[in-house]
């Protein structure tokens, strides 16, 4: 069966010619085929015939996400062959071990299946899609994740309800495509985590932070933590590994302190050194008294998903920033991230030199931080790269 062919306007295939995996529906040639369905594989060609690539379309300002650039259109195999490559890259950066069952395998773009994430949790996988191309193609996917024998996942879990374009009208339903429940604790680490991608965030769990919830670790003996936007309290579990006296979790969700609480018990059962807040950030740190810690994680969810937000999420940056910078004790450090994809590494740190000049005291950056290499960036897809951090020294 012959694909449905979409051809670009003159010029508009240059940013293709770089392999950047997405056309922009301004630079498609009208009119499209009357028949072309949401989903769909298509063909992309230049102005001038030349074939460029086969791709998924979609309804919106990204039309057509290249799975393949060439005349070689996605054979039968594609997704066991894409899959294969993502878990090789994996395995060769030691993710998948006994004492680290939790990491990402596809990261969209960045593993060369745009539209497609796929997180793995010991013996699950969770897939979210975010076109209607990785929708249609879920069983596909699901199928060739468990034929892949190194990989052992016996169970895959469907989440998509909230990242596909609402207008598509796919109705997609959050489910089980292959197994069941079994079990909802993951290792990262050497330390335990109930993961629950049914009704948490994203896929259960940030595992974007693994590396920086690490080094979070190294610089936690004997200082007062505090952990703002916990969610499930990933960087409280490894201050108390690294040693810290004391570790506040604060979240306005009641549900992310219950299972922040759950998951500082899974690993330190009786300890007495945590505590936990059920309130809203900022407030907490409005009226938390000066130099009551030495260490402050501030980890907030995005605060601009569209560029439209960009104006008030900087300012969100910088008053969450100052205040921490106010109040926490000499010689404190300051753990700051923005994983925001629409504000770039220079807003976020114009964002918290404002706020370092506005508490005027004298701060320096030890570390500046990004996402894990399991969330790779394609080299010609710079918009993967979202996670922002830095580590601050306040004097």
């Amino acid at each position: 069966m012959s694909l449905k062919e979409i051809r670009l306007k003159r010029g508009k295939e240059e940013s293709l010619d770089r392999f950047h995996p997405w056309v922009f529906s301004g630079a498609i040639s009208e009119p499209l085929p009357t028949d072309l369905e949401e989903g769909e594989t298509v063909t992309v060609y230049a102005h001038d015939g030349r074939l460029i690539g086969t791709g998924h379309f979609q309804i919106g300002s990204i039309a057509v996400r290249i799975l393949e650039f060439g005349s070689a259109a996605p054979g039968d195999d594609f997704f066991e062959k894409r899959l294969s490559d993502a878990l090789r890259l994996r395995k060769a950066l030691g993710l998948a071990r006994p004492d680290n069952n939790a990491y990402r395998l596809v990261h969209g773009e960045g593993d060369f299946l745009p539209g497609l994430v796929v997180d793995i949790y010991g013996c699950t996988a969770v897939i979210q899609a975010h076109s209607p191309g990785m929708h249609f193609a879920r069983m596909k996917v699901a199928e060739s994740l468990v034929r892949l024998a190194d990989l052992g996942v016996r169970n895959v879990y469907y989440k998509s309800e909230t990242t596909l374009p609402y207008k598509a009208h796919l109705d997609p339903q959050n489910t089980y495509l292959i197994g069941d429940f079994e079990t909802s604790v993951a290792t990262e680490n050497g330390l335990q985590f109930n993961i629950d991608w049914l009704r948490g965030q994203k896929t259960g769990f940030f595992l974007d932070q693994r590396d920086n919830r690490e080094l979070l670790g190294s610089y936690s003996r004997g200082r007062r933590v505090l952990n703002m936007f916990c969610y499930t309290g990933g960087f409280s579990v490894y201050a108390m590994k690294g040693g810290a006296i004391q570790v506040d979790s604060v979240d306005s969700s009641e549900k992310a302190i219950t299972l922040t609480d759950a998951n500082i018990e899974l690993n330190f059962p009786g300890q007495s050194v945590h505590r936990s807040y059920a309130v809203d950030a900022f407030k907490f740190l409005d009226n938390m008294e000066k130099n009551a810690y030495d260490l402050i994680i501030l980890d907030p969810p995005a605060f601009a998903k569209h560029r439209s937000a960009l104006r008030n999420a900087l300012r969100g940056y910088q008053r969450i920033n100052a205040r921490a910078f106010e109040k926490i004790a000499p010689g404190g450090i300051v753990f700051t991230f923005s994983c925001s994809q629409a504000v770039s590494r220079e807003q976020f740190r114009l964002a918290v030199f404002s706020a370092a000049a506005q508490s005027r005291r004298r701060i320096r950056i030890l570390h500046q931080l990004t996402q894990p290499a399991d969330h790779p960036v394609n080299i010609y897809h710079p918009e993967g790269e979202y996670l922002k951090g830095l580590v601050l020294y306040v004097e």
